[in-house]
């Protein structure tokens, strides 16, 4: 490298800025990521980079000027500037200074950011040093390793019975490894809710990847979900509703008794509370309801039934509200 000047294409009297300028156009032009297969790009690289590397340092440029350094930075005059090396000593004309500029990734840069130099450029970030680590990495250096990749993900499907998803029960599941565990469901749950078990996958180098478990709720021969509400429909004698009852009605906590009035009308619904589905609420483990729709179911023999009423007709008319 004959004049570091000629070598960044700007003059003797040009500014710092106008040499940062200069070098971040060739080095974009030059660096060996882009120019793989074209070994002088490399060498124009190196010499552009050494370039920079005196230019940028205010002292070792007026040693330049002055002449008491050649462009590589060696002394010219053996007796000539020894106190102005910036405490890199050597041992005579000749001799190879105590930092080496052999290799890329020796060039100063602490007068300037080049962490955005190469940003998105080549991969983004190469030339910036890692938070925790105050030292540069140079241009030449090789980068870091990528991540190990972690192991694939294992999917699962668990079947939950509607009562226990309404509920919120905890639930057994066997992994791929022969191990069980508790299974806590979400509140709210809804039939195909995928659940991560993180690091229950297959191993890898870089850990084991996660379990995938899809819920799948069974139906149930009576009971229905209605967003937070649970409902169904349950049959009660004509007696029961004529004259009122105790009747067991089922949950999915199990039976509970109901309270039916004298005179209740089919398709009338009572509400059983905090007997619905799981739900995100205030109090913990908060609930819907459960709505029973009742419904009269007539006896068998009917004919009975006629013989008690005789010629007794019923004055209502309920389908009057229908213009009827």
């Amino acid at each position: 490298m004959a004049d570091p000047y000629g070598t960044l294409g700007v003059t003797r009297t040009a500014s710092e800025k106008e040499i940062k300028s200069a070098y971040r156009k060739l080095a974009k032009q030059l660096h060996p990521d882009r120019n793989k297969e074209n070994p002088k790009a490399a060498e124009k690289f190196s010499d552009v980079t050494k370039a920079y590397d005196l230019l940028s340092d205010k002292d070792k440029r007026a040693q330049f000027d002055r002449g008491e350094i050649d462009a590589e930075g060696n002394p010219l005059n053996p007796f000539a500037g020894m106190g102005g090396m910036g405490g890199r000593g050597y041992a005579g004309a000749g001799a190879p200074r105590g930092h080496s500029q052999q290799d890329f990734g020796g060039f100063n840069t602490d007068d300037m950011d080049l962490g955005d130099l190469f940003e998105g450029l080549f991969g983004g970030g190469r030339a910036r040093p890692s938070p925790n680590n105050g030292a540069r990495r140079g241009f030449g250096q090789r980068p870091p390793p990528p991540p190990q990749k972690k192991g694939a993900d294992i999917q699962y499907r668990l079947a939950v019975p509607f009562v226990d998803a309404a509920a919120g029960r905890d639930q057994r599941i066997t992994l791929a490894d022969g191990k069980a565990i508790n299974l806590k469901l979400p509140v709210g749950v809804t039939d195909g809710t995928q659940m991560r078990l993180r690091g229950k996958g297959h191993s890898g180098p870089g850990g084991s990847g996660d379990g995938i478990v899809i819920i799948e709720i069974g139906a149930h021969p009576f009971f229905h979900r209605d967003g937070d509400n649970i409902r169904m429909d349950l049959p009660i004698t004509l007696s029961e509703a004529i004259r009122g009852a105790k009747v067991k009605c089922p949950t999915v906590d199990g039976p509970v008794m109901l309270t039916i009035k004298p005179g209740t009308s089919g398709g009338t619904v009572m509400r059983l509370g905090g007997k619905g589905w799981t739900k995100h609420g205030k109090k913990p483990g908060e609930r819907g309801d459960q709505l029973v729709n009742l419904e009269i179911q007539l006896p068998e023999d009917i004919e009975k039934l006629e013989e008690q009423l005789g010629d007794w007709v019923d004055p209502a008319r309920p389908r009057e509200k229908f213009g009827l």
